[in-house]
């Protein structure tokens, strides 16, 4: 394949003067952060003082060597950051460069900087040592943009061939008219853009689980019932029909660049306007449910970043689990995922909130912490400032958690982060479960539909307490279920209850016998 030729973009002077700045001061008068005392034993949130006189509304990161990472802002701006580990008193900012569009999510790569604008992925290098960057490079801009201002661009770092995965907003959230808008593309190490997934709708961030495989985050809309956590399969559908239009296009565009199609015919449209999600995966073989419902309310209105826990108990008893940012709730939630059937899906539980703005961009560092870029700006959040910029700290402190839930054949298996208490633990009375789902529709969202309660009639305690097996009837497929552990205790004493008694699990599958 022949690789694009770059697009040298130049900054105007006054932005050039402006990024030449060197090491910037923070702003000592940053707020406190809102987070409850009952949090703050095993996770704190920390508050990161930023520049004075700059709105740092940090959505994407980057790790750079050692104690330093790169952070993009809406308003245009990649700073570097350093002394990430230390005192948040003690980060330094230097601005890296200026004058991009909106730059959702960055990657850092062989010396060069990979932005996501609206309009392409622009590449950055400082030629000259001096700090700055100095050389901007278009490294893609094979889709068409109008003059919405929602056409937002989600970008992975390289997967493992090499390939980072970019998610298409659709127009105004609801509309496709011009090409790859609702569409998930992969783009080379060469620079060229593959097609990949459609029915896209509204993402708010990207990235991988432990094993390497794609997600993102889909909000709440057309042909959305709720916000969740949806898998990105090559030549998979995402659900929204919106940019099917394309298809026809991005099968000549695979055969143009000698790439076998695997993206199959369109799908078309759903025969009815409003239906479930178990109806359409029978319409549509390739359509692929959300792996994670996010109830709406109950767990967030709009996820965003997604990070996995690569720290191997640095951060806590949570490593290989996700964790995924909500901006609206001005908290980050923690999912556990498994494959059963062939399909994703699992349970997402709340982790920590009161975070002083929206979280949008997620970083997780290996070395145990996980950084924060906030935002209110469209949106909206419940944190109270218009930005904020956050370090999440593990105390050392393990709580009393459900680490794992994990669906059986006549139930489900829940594993703990420290021994249960077996009496508690084994009196089907600590438990309660109700189901429900969303409609798989046209219009914006969905209420909850077809509720129903599940009767646990068993609950076996491991004997080291650490898992207990509960025997449920009634567990519907393709619904989020519920689940209340308010009555479970800590084998340390029964004073402590779970940190978080509730989880939402998604079955797509039932596993057979």
């Amino acid at each position: 394949m022949d690789r694009l030729t770059p697009l040298t973009r130049t900054l105007t002077a006054a932005s050039v003067a402006l990024a030449s700045m060197a090491a910037v001061s923070p702003d000592a008068s940053a707020k406190p952060t809102k987070q409850p005392e009952s949090e703050k034993k095993y996770y704190v949130i920390e508050d990161i003082p930023t520049p004075e006189g700059v709105v740092f509304e940090a959505a994407g990161f980057a790790r750079l060597e050692g104690d330093r990472l790169a952070a993009s802002t809406r308003r245009g701006e990649v700073y570097f950051v350093d002394n990430i580990f230390g005192p948040v008193e003690d980060f330094e900012f230097t601005r890296f460069a200026a004058g991009l569009d909106e730059p959702l999510t960055i990657v850092w790569k062989d010396d060069w900087l990979y932005a996501a604008e609206h309009t392409q992925v622009v590449r950055m290098h400082d030629e000259n040592g001096d700090g700055v960057a100095d050389v901007y490079d278009t490294f893609n801009n094979e889709w068409p943009t109008t003059d919405n201002y929602h056409e937002y661009n989600f970008m992975s770092p390289p997967d493992k061939d090499g390939n980072m995965w970019a998610v298409l907003c659709l127009t105004g959230s609801g509309s496709s008219p011009v090409y790859l808008r609702g569409w998930a593309v992969r783009i080379t190490p060469e620079g060229e853009l593959l097609p990949s997934v459609g029915g896209i709708r509204s993402p708010g961030g990207i990235g991988f689980d432990a094993t390497g495989e794609v997600f993102y985050t889909d909000n709440q809309g057309l042909w959305n019932g709720t916000s969740s956590l949806k898998h990105l399969k090559l030549g998979s559908h995402a659900g929204n029909p919106t940019g099917n239009t394309w298809y026809k296009q991005a099968k000549e565009d695979l055969a143009t660049k000698g790439v076998e199609d695997y993206l199959g015919p369109d799908p078309g449209w759903p025969e009815q306007d409003q239906t479930l999600t178990e109806d359409e995966r029978q319409r549509n073989p390739r359509y692929l449910p959300p792996a994670v419902i996010f109830p709406h309310g109950k767990v967030g209105n709009s996820p965003t970043g997604i990070v996995y826990d690569n720290s191997e108990g640095k951060f806590g008893p949570f490593a290989g689990q996700m964790f995924v940012g909500e901006i609206t709730h001005s908290q980050v939630q923690r999912v556990f995922l498994e494959e059963i059937n062939g399909v994703q899906q699992g349970a997402v539980f709340h982790f920590v909130s009161g975070f002083r703005s929206g979280p949008v961009g997620v970083m997780m560092a290996e070395e145990g912490f996980i950084f924060t870029g906030e935002t209110d700006r469209g949106w909206g959040s419940r944190g109270g400032s218009p930005f904020a910029f956050e370090r999440i700290r593990w105390t050392g402190e393990v709580p009393f958690e459900v680490h794992e839930m994990r669906i059986e054949p006549d139930g489900f298996t829940l594993t703990f982060t420290k021994p249960a208490d077996p009496e508690t633990a084994g009196d089907v009375a600590s438990y309660q479960m109700k189901s429900w789902t969303y409609w798989y529709q046209a219009a914006y969202g969905s209420p909850e539909i077809n509720h129903a309660d599940q009767t646990i009639t068993s609950a076996t305690v491991a004997e080291d307490g650490m898992s207990v097996r509960l025997v449920v009837e009634g567990i519907v497929k393709g619904d989020v279920h519920e689940l209340k552990m308010e009555g479970v205790r800590s084998a340390e004493s029964k004073d402590e209850g779970l940190w978080h008694p509730l989880g939402y699990y998604t079955v797509n599958e039932i596993p057979a016998e």
